[in-house]
């Protein structure tokens, strides 16, 4: 990215394999899956098998919000969120700043779509947040959507709109109606269907800053963003055009273009699913940008672990690659991308802070 080097310094993440980061983290590293049946049924009358996070582990919904008879979706996805901002926030502990949010939130709508701003503003109440009501959006497009706000992020920490930026996103795909819709479309895996995915529900958050600022707030930085890029797949998985894998080609591309790695890429984190149809266009961008990529570079996917998280997936795969990066148990430059069903494309450029 142009400018003054934008860092990680804050992470927080809420998964059906851990509460926090650094236990998502452990048990996505050591391949323990947590996917389990739940009493919904779908229409083989066969319980669903989802990745759920503990109810227990979630902060009950604050007073004002149990009286707005929220729908069980947008109320669940609240309280997800909520443990996963607590977890970011923590380098500003005692610092009351007011906050830019960029928040992915789903593409795939329950009844009754989630409105966007009404969202953040509930959202900011649960988690007694002080946000930027002028700089703060929220974005319906899936898995993708984080990836994508990290060059808006940018852009922000540039030109002083704001010392800091949250990007993140938040989703549940554990709703009867979002999962029957879904299963009509024969996309969920189970016993007769191996081509499909197990839903899931979670949050991902980062903090981001310039160098400069996170040296003067003595804010150890996780991770350097060296490059971020979005396009678009017109031959998305519910269009009528062919499937060509043009999308994250020309997102790699793009990336590639910008912000050279400094080394041949060392890990992909990627969003896969367990979609077949995933596979054709990273084969297609990697082979485009092979040169880019080191041999024997690692494939990390974690849904196997916990599943599908929609519109967090993205975020969380970033939050899980820093992790790994700032522990040294994953070579850099890392690639990370997320690829959303209705055809929004996003990736980074992830390198040790200098």
């Amino acid at each position: 990215m142009a400018g003054e080097p934008m860092v990680v310094v804050g992470i927080g993440m809420v998964s059906p394999v851990g509460l926090s980061l650094p236990e998502t983290a452990a048990s996505a590293r050591a391949r323990i899956a947590r996917l389990r049946e739940i009493e919904w049924r779908d229409r083989r009358f066969e319980p669903f098998i989802v990745g759920a996070v503990p109810d227990d582990g979630l902060a009950e919904l604050e007073p004002k919000l149990q009286v707005l008879n929220l729908q069980y979706r947008e109320a669940r996805m609240l309280r997800l969120a909520h443990v996963a901002l607590e977890e970011v926030l923590k380098p500003l502990a005692g610092n009351n700043i007011v906050l830019p949010l960029l928040l992915g939130l789903p593409e795939h709508h329950t009844t009754k779509p989630i409105d966007a701003k009404g969202f953040l503003a509930k959202l900011a109440h649960q988690a007694k947040l002080r946000l930027d009501p002028a700089l703060s959006v929220a974005a319906p497009k899936g898995r993708a959507a984080g990836l994508m706000a990290f060059r808006r992020a940018g852009a922000m920490l540039e030109s002083g709109e704001a010392e800091f930026v949250l990007v993140g996103g938040v989703d549940s795909l554990i709703d009867l109606y979002v999962l029957g819709t879904l299963d009509m479309q024969g996309r969920i895996r189970n016993e007769v269907n191996s081509d499909g995915f197990s839903p899931g529900e979670g949050a991902a958050f980062m903090l981001l800053t310039r160098a400069s600022t996170a040296s003067k707030q003595n804010l150890k930085p996780l991770a350097h963003v060296l490059g971020c890029a979005f396009g678009f797949e017109a031959g998305h998985l519910y269009a009528e055009e062919p499937y060509l894998g043009e999308g994250l080609a020309a997102t790699f591309a793009s990336l590639f273009a910008e912000t050279p790695p400094p080394k041949p890429i060392g890990c992909v984190y990627c969003s896969f699913n367990g979609e077949r149809y995933w596979g054709k266009e990273f084969g297609v961008a990697r082979l485009r940008q092979s040169d880019k990529f080191a041999p024997d570079h690692q494939m990390e996917h974690p849904a196997e672990c916990f599943g599908d998280l929609g519109a967090a997936h993205g975020p969380a795969l970033v939050a899980l690659a820093v992790h790994g990066i700032h522990q040294g148990y994953r070579r850099e430059p890392c690639l990370v991308y997320a690829s959303s069903d209705y055809g929004d494309r996003a990736a980074l450029l992830l390198g040790k802070p200098s």
